[in-house]
């Protein structure tokens, strides 16, 4: 018998606009040990929303629990949360900062 899967004790929680399903699609594709774990669906009409909307989304980056809300346009992401990466190589940051930059990230210092 399978022992029920262990909730982590901490998620990342990230606003987005509209797009969290295609953010998470993002960093599963960029990032080693990502993926995308849960869609969530509106199970009906709602205020701001009809039924079938994402309204979350489960995901991974790099090993760590991610969870994305589709809260509409009342938070912008800033530099105040980032994910900090270690590297190896100036390759792999480059691939990365590039992936981030092309993916509609801005340069900053």
């Amino acid at each position: 018998m399978k022992s029920p899967r262990k909730k982590p004790k901490n998620t990342i929680c990230l606003w987005f606009d509209h797009d969290a399903l295609g953010a998470a699609r993002f960093y599963a594709r960029t990032f080693p040990k990502s993926r995308v774990t849960g869609v969530h669906k509106a199970p009906g009409d709602y205020p701001g929303g009809k039924k079938g909307q994402i309204l979350t989304v489960e995901f991974t980056v790099l090993g760590i629990p991610c969870l994305g809300i589709n809260g509409g346009p009342a938070f912008k992401h800033n530099e105040a949360f980032s994910f900090q990466v270690a590297t190896d190589t100036q390759k792999e940051t480059d691939r990365y900062w590039n992936a981030i930059v092309r993916h509609g990230g801005e340069e900053s210092a």
